[in-house]
């Protein structure tokens, strides 16, 4: 990554409330000046999802709706034909709402791990319970990343592009808590190594550009994200416990971005913005980092997407990491 790349102070995940493209650009085109994403709006139905709408940018792999969810067939049917439609929307809004835009816009779409144990094999079993699937899986994100993020740059040529990776499943196949089909067993653990080395392929599809590895499940493994590449973590800050403590020191003083999801992604009266941050500056005096570190080390977002909330509450949501973001950088200490 360049080292000269800058983030911007505050961004969103991904997802957002409605079905309108237009004016989820709007809305976060206008929230976030100089950190803009490409918004998904799931409830639009399925292919608009998370795993339907990564699924429609895979390559030579295609997958449709069961009852159970979804699931890899031979060839594309409606179900990828809506997912590349709306992707497609979304992109001709994201356009329309950033010209001559020059700066950091991120685009996200799910990880191999947690796509592997969501997308279903024909028998119905998870990709995970097959390393093969698992390979010809990653093999084909990658391919369709590298042409999601070309289209993206032709069309916003001024942007810098972040790539987030989702990866809310990432604990749960480490750990071996993926179940299995029939609900009664979980798929067994995927070695470590193997987990690392698939992530750090997938990161590396982005040449020259950095990528955030988004979770907002507990456990996020930083020193994991780290190793494989990743340029940012992007988490849910409620979730921490002292026991990342080390985990997050070692990861900012080794230069890796945090994307603090401090606001929360549902529906309740948020304080003020300092209050928002007070937690992040807190965990800064227990590492001992310095306080000056804070704007130049932190993204501040939501804690998870938005999609569950009100347009209303996600358009004040989005206004809110803005201003607090503005109050870390004003009083780091």
């Amino acid at each position: 990554m360049n080292a000269h790349f800058s983030f911007g102070p505050a961004t969103g995940i991904g997802s957002m409330p409605g079905g309108d493209a237009r004016e989820a650009a709007k809305t976060v085109t206008g929230s976030f000046e100089d950190f803009p994403y490409l918004a998904e709006l799931p409830a639009r139905g399925p292919g608009a999802d998370m795993i339907g709408r990564t699924a429609g940018l895979l390559v030579e792999l295609y997958a449709r709706v069961e009852p159970s969810g979804w699931r890899i067939g031979d060839h594309p049917g409606r179900d990828t034909r809506r997912a590349r439609s709306w992707l497609g929307e979304d992109l001709d809004a994201l356009e329309e709402f950033t010209q001559g835009y020059e700066g950091p816009l991120k685009v996200q779409a799910v990880g191999p791990w947690t796509l592997a144990a969501n997308l279903e094999l024909k028998n119905g079993e998870a990709a995970l319970s097959d390393p093969g699937a698992c390979r010809d899986l990653a093999a084909s994100l990658m391919e369709g990343l590298r042409q999601h993020l070309a289209e993206t740059q032709r069309r916003v040529p001024g942007a810098q592009l972040v790539l987030q990776l989702d990866e809310p499943s990432l604990t749960a196949v480490l750990r071996g808590r993926v179940r299995t089909a029939s609900g009664y067993r979980t798929h067994r653990a995927v070695d470590r190594q193997i987990v690392e080395a698939t992530l750090r392929d997938v990161v590396r599809v982005h040449d020259g550009g950095p990528v955030v590895v988004h979770s907002c499940a507990p456990d996020v493994p930083f020193a994991l994200l780290r190793r494989a590449g990743a340029a940012a973590v992007s988490f849910d800050f409620s979730l921490l416990t002292e026991r990342d403590d080390d985990a997050i020191g070692e990861a900012v003083e080794g230069g890796t971005r945090l994307f603090a999801g401090v606001v929360p992604g549902t529906e309740t009266a948020l304080s003020d913005p300092a209050g928002s941050v007070m937690g992040v500056r807190t965990l800064w005096r227990r590492l001992g980092l310095q306080p000056g570190l804070l704007a130049e080390a932190v993204t501040v977002t939501p804690a998870c997407g938005l999609a569950g909330a009100s347009p209303a509450y996600a358009r004040q949501a989005l206004a809110h990491c803005v201003r607090a973001a503005r109050s870390l950088a004003d009083n780091p200490e």
